[in-house]
């Protein structure tokens, strides 16, 4: 039988049960330190069943359907009023973006806490701290009101500062004070453009089935009269930012609204992830924490960078991320190649691990940056959906490996209190059991195929390629660096000569528990290496989603910009009184100049006009009588009607059933080439593509042009393709 919890309940356990542990460990009478560390590892067990349930408890969209798992919508959601005069609520909810991070959030707190054993001062302040700490992670991947998310990000700072700057290294005021500085700059700038999107916010613009979509009662709308309904609502913050006329496109000091949040929120979070060049607070951070904050810092911490540019920066402003990709991915790619170069710079190991993160959370800014829904590619989504689930697959990826490799870095740190790679050696015949560890975490973290860390950098690779090709050479290229100083570090440490440090009789095997701490992260490095499904099935589907409606907007919005639809259309206009085989419309050639403008590269002259126009006029005579517009035939290209169909067909859904039809019959005529119509309705030849009146006609080619032509399917009429 299942067991059915309120979404408010495990919702807000998962958030609060830290803070209300915190309480419990600072308020209680004097316990022992044994005691307090029991405690706060009881909570976040606690913490980790209640995300497994919801792992493997998946909300149905209605009873009997599939899960929501597989729809990629938000489950699990509430909203509940909070400040309602001012549009913020208690709004928490999941989908295949952030429950990923949870997961990785309770595992990864757990672990850590286990390693926190080594902690001999002030346990009752750093068990309180350390599980305060996880309120405000938990919080930002799960809060959908934006100023909760803010919120929640504000919570992160303190608990950590204290974290490092208290039971940190020889260094860690100043460490401490540099991760705050840097941190608190970027949530300023958050906050100003959290505010810019506020108050040119209007929920009046979006329907009754929009609101609904993002949890807002539809009777809000009667209340408000002419005022504008603000909203910090993240979804609908995406909504309104995709609309055609958004109101975040109004100027402001010479740019659009959203181009300078986008600008805001993209300094905030890379300071988060961290990227190049606002990166030089991670190292010092890493080597000054203890090694449980360590892994809290890289392997949960850096990927709050990540999650907030792909939940906040691309569904809310597209514009500004369009027209900024190649930014983004400039600093993607600068700091995969300064952060490999800066670790194999390194003598100390931590230091060397912290550089690793930039160079591996790289790929993940390269991943969300790699904008390749355009006209070129022909508005696929395959390829960047590939590069956001590469870079969500990284996240989760380099939150195991590092974690498991800032563990290791520590389990030696605490026998020899050195981190010298010029004086390790030969550990692997002194520590087997240690040695083998570390080599799984290493490669790993490599990105050596069957290991976790390979399937997100192919990935973004791979969709880079469709990018720039010279991107993906350079990405492809770290790889080489990344194993040059993952494989000098073994080298040196596990298999060079023998230790010459201080304290070599300390060099003991890892002890029990020590191993129970890091074979989850090993278990888990390989599990995701040979069964990514694992992983993906979360993601995948709402990944899918968000590409799809950025790709709808790009080709509904984005293109009409780009092409000058009104000037455009005057010119179609023109062009078709000389064109006495077909009689189309202003209106019809303004979306043929749309579509065609870019892959022509100018103004599409009169029978690319021709020819494309006909397959969108349904309710147009037209005659072609077996040849092409005479004089210009030369000027006729399949590939040309091929990408222009493309451009066409996603819009499909906007159609009714029978254009759909006669849409895709007289797009595989014109390509094969034996273009036989007369005119709508009456009986036309095409290759085997079922149209009304004719369903049963072809023209007797063989396949020409491109597959893509031959294999359109009138899917909203349940129809199947057949072909000769």
């Amino acid at each position: 039988m299942t067991v059915v919890m309120n979404p408010f309940v495990v919702l807000s356990l998962i958030i609060f049960l830290p803070a209300v542990g915190a309480a419990v460990v600072a308020l209680l009478p004097r316990q022992s330190e044994e005691q307090m560390k029991l405690f706060s590892l009881a909570v976040m067990l606690i913490l980790l069943l209640l995300v497994g349930y919801l792992a493997i408890n998946p909300e149905p969209a209605r009873p009997g359907s599939a899960t929501a798992w597989d729809r990629g919508r938000v489950q699990h959601g509430f909203s509940v009023g909070w400040i309602e005069g001012f549009g913020i609520y208690y709004f928490l909810g999941l989908d295949g973006i952030n429950f990923p991070l949870v997961m990785l959030t309770a595992l990864i707190g757990v672990l850590a806490m286990a390693a926190s054993w080594g902690i001999r001062e002030h346990v009752r302040a750093y068990c309180a701290l350390y599980l305060l700490l996880h309120t405000g992670m938990f919080g930002v991947f799960m809060a959908l009101d934006l100023f909760l998310f803010y919120v929640l990000w504000e919570v992160v700072l303190l608990p950590m500062y204290f974290l490092i700057g208290v039971w940190g290294g020889p260094r860690k005021e100043y460490a401490a004070i540099k991760f705050f500085l840097f941190t608190l700059v970027g949530s300023v700038l958050m906050l100003v453009g959290m505010l810019m999107l506020y108050f040119n916010s209007d929920l009046r613009l979006l329907n009754e089935a929009q609101l609904q979509a993002c949890f807002i009662d539809p009777n809000i709308l009667t209340q408000a009269g002419n005022q504008p309904i603000h909203t910090f609502n993240m979804l609908a913050l995406a909504e309104l930012g995709q609309m055609p006329n958004s109101p975040f496109a109004r100027e402001l000091w010479g740019q659009s609204v959203q181009w300078w949040v986008f600008i805001l929120f993209m300094i905030g979070f890379l300071i988060k992830v961290p990227a190049v060049p606002v990166h030089t607070w991670l190292p010092d951070a890493h080597v000054e924490a203890p090694t449980p904050i360590s892994m809290i810092l890289a392997g949960v911490l850096l990927k709050m960078g990540g999650y907030g540019l792909l939940r906040l920066c691309y569904p809310v402003c597209p514009d500004a991320a369009y027209e900024l990709a190649g930014l983004v991915v400039a600093l993607g790619v600068i700091s995969m190649v300064y952060g490999a170069f800066a670790a194999m710079a390194q003598t100390d190991f931590k230091r060397l691990v912290a550089y690793s993160s930039v160079s591996h959370m790289g790929y993940v800014v390269l991943g969300l940056g790699a904008w390749s829904l355009t006209a070129e590619n022909r508005f696929i989504r395959d390829y960047w959906a590939m590069g956001i689930n590469g870079a969500m697959y990284q996240m989760i990826a380099h939150g195991i490996t590092s974690a498991g490799m800032f563990f290791l870095v520590g389990v030696i740190y605490e026998r020899v209190h050195h981190r010298n790679l010029n004086q390790f050696g030969g550990l692997f015949n002194r520590m087997p059991v240690y040695g083998t560890i570390s080599m799984i975490i290493f490669f790993a973290a490599m990105g050596l195929p069957g290991l976790c860390g390979f399937i997100g950098e192919f990935f973004v690779v791979l969709s880079a390629w469709r990018y720039s090709p010279v991107v993906a050479v350079v990405g492809a290229s770290v790889v080489i660096l990344t194993a040059g100083y993952i494989l000098w570090t073994m080298w040196r440490v596990y298999l060079g000569a023998e230790y010459r440090g201080p304290h070599p009789e300390d060099l003991s095997p890892m002890r029990r528990g020590e191993v129970a701490i890091a074979v989850p992260l090993v278990f888990l490095a390989i599990l995701l290496g040979i069964y990514p499904k694992a992983l993906l099935g979360f993601m995948s589907p709402s990944i899918r989603r968000t590409v799809e409606d950025l790709g709808v907007w790009m080709e509904r919005v984005k293109i009409p910009q780009i092409s000058g639809t009104d000037q455009a259309g005057e010119k179609a206009d023109t062009a078709s009184s000389a064109a006495s085989a077909v009689r189309v419309s202003q209106k019809e050639h303004k979306m043929v100049d749309r579509d065609l403008q870019p892959l022509t590269g100018g103004v599409p002259s009169v029978s690319q006009r021709v020819m494309c126009s006909v397959s969108i006029a349904p309710n147009e005579h037209w005659t072609a009588e077996g040849s092409k517009p005479a004089n210009e035939s030369r000027f006729i290209s399949a590939r040309l009607i091929n990408d222009f169909l493309r451009i066409r067909y996603s819009r499909l859904r906007t159609f009714g059933c029978w254009e759909q039809l006669q849409y895709q019959h007289l797009s595989a005529t014109w390509i094969c080439g034996n273009f036989t119509g007369q005119k709508s309705g009456a009986k036309t030849e095409g290759m085997g593509i079922p149209y009304p009146g004719s369903r049963q006609s072809h023209c007797g080619c063989p396949p020409g042009g491109d597959e893509f032509a031959n294999l359109l399917v009138a899917t909203s009429c349940g129809n199947s393709l057949q072909r000769r």
